[in-house]
């Protein structure tokens, strides 16, 4: 059987004061005729990432709903997982050659766990390109019973045509896709049904809840930042679609003039993203001995509360992505009651709104520019951080996304 991944029970109730008692109710009047259900999510990993942090909340979560929910992680060797992050890239629109070696690979893999998978659910939500493929494994079993729905977590607006037509004939096996965004989906789909739902974030996580002050001054201090000094952060893991050597660009454009502040990358090196280290290194050499430059990971002991503490400290917070599916740091900053500087491309234009919560820019120059506007305008950047809280409180939090699952499941049973 594919591995489980166990989870900590969480209470839906305990979010009614956060979230209030419409969505709540809503919550409860569509998991009614749902109960007992049996929910499985499948993914490639439970650390780093978006996607694992998100259903450590959402099965617990929906579970406390009244459904039977359960997270099983597919397996793959380094091969494997190098395939799939090159199918990632290409799928966000870099020139990549996919060869049938590659293509082989991944089916090789995919077969083999579709010959571990055990069990029949009522819904089946597979996550990404990693196992994408597994229910073609799976066609003439009963495990093909339930519905099952491809969600998409990534920006495929401009994929690369031979790898999204490889994996096309796929995704159009399942019941329903889920993608953030209507133009993300590069051509027609013949699939019954598409939903649109967008990711969210737990505001009672650790990652969510504000470190004590005290804490926060002993994190800065392990890592040699100084808290009393302007912090320019981004959270991101190393991938060239956060675009790490144009942050540190920006760091510098905005270091000719404000000569105190310092860069925070925070990231995680997770399991199923070899590419990872190859960014970190390039981005480590391009930083150089800059002593105002701080890369850290989770390698070093950044963890959930680290990234809060930091996020919590930080004067500005940036996400200058060329591309991305939907960007939880950016929801995370938001919360947090923090300006965000973020790349005007994919999730982040559904989150910031320029000049009411944070800055969309296209270049260097422009985030540079945005950076120095917040470092010098305190109330300004106060202002935003009030807007931002207040929009994540009535989108972005997980309760909001298991009622738009929940109305998804209602749909596909009719």
């Amino acid at each position: 059987m594919l591995p489980r991944v166990p989870v900590q029970p969480k209470s839906l109730e305990a979010y009614r004061p956060i979230v209030g008692d419409e969505v709540l109710d809503e919550i409860k009047s569509l998991a009614e005729p749902l109960q007992g259900a049996r929910v499985l999510h499948i993914n490639s990993t439970a650390h780093g990432g978006g996607v694992a942090e998100m259903l450590y909340s959402l099965v617990p979560l929906m579970s406390s709903a009244g459904l039977e929910v359960e997270w099983r992680l597919i397996r793959g060797d380094q091969d494997f997982f190098t395939v799939t992050k090159l199918f990632h890239n290409a799928l966000q629109g870099m020139e990549i050659p996919i060869t049938n070696e590659m293509k082989l690979k991944y089916l090789n893999v995919i077969e083999e766990n579709a010959a571990d998978f055990q069990g029949e659910y009522d819904f089946v939500m597979v996550h990404d390109p990693q196992p994408c493929a597994l229910i073609a494994g799976l066609i003439n079993t009963p495990a093909r019973r339930g519905k099952w729905i491809w969600r998409c977590h990534i920006d495929t607006t401009y994929a690369n045509d031979e790898v999204w037509e490889f994996l096309v004939p796929y995704i159009e096996l399942y019941d329903a896709v889920v993608f953030t965004k209507e133009d993300y989906i590069k051509t027609p789909l013949k699939v019954g049904v598409k939903a649109f739902i967008t990711p969210s974030i737990d505001p009672l996580s650790p990652k969510n809840i504000i470190p004590e002050k005290r804490v926060q001054s002993d994190i800065a201090r392990r890592y040699g930042v100084d808290e009393n000094r302007p912090i320019m952060l981004q959270v991101s893991r190393f991938d060239p679609w956060k675009d790490p050597l144009g942050l540190v660009d920006c760091y510098r454009e905005v270091k000719k003039t404000h000569r105190d502040v310092q860069l925070v990358y925070l990231a995680s090196m997770a399991d199923d993203d070899p590419e990872g280290w190859h960014y970190y290194e390039k981005t480590s050499q391009y930083a150089g001995n800059d002593p105002d430059i701080f890369l850290l990971s989770n390698l070093q002991g950044i963890g959930n509360v680290e990234v809060s503490a930091f996020q919590a400290m930080a004067t500005v917070v940036l996400q200058k992505s060329i591309r991305e599916g939907f960007g939880l740091t950016v929801t995370e900053a938001m919360w947090k009651r923090k300006p965000v500087v973020g790349g005007g491309v994919g999730g982040i234009l559904l989150q910031v709104d320029d000049g009411v919560n944070g800055f969309l820019v296209k270049s260097v120059s422009q985030a540079a520019e945005k950076v120095r506007l917040l470092l010098d305008s305190p109330s300004l950047a106060t202002r935003m951080g009030e807007a931002g809280h207040e929009k994540v409180r009535r989108n972005f939090l997980t309760p909001h996304h298991i009622r738009n699952y929940l109305r998804l499941f209602r749909a596909l049973v009719g």
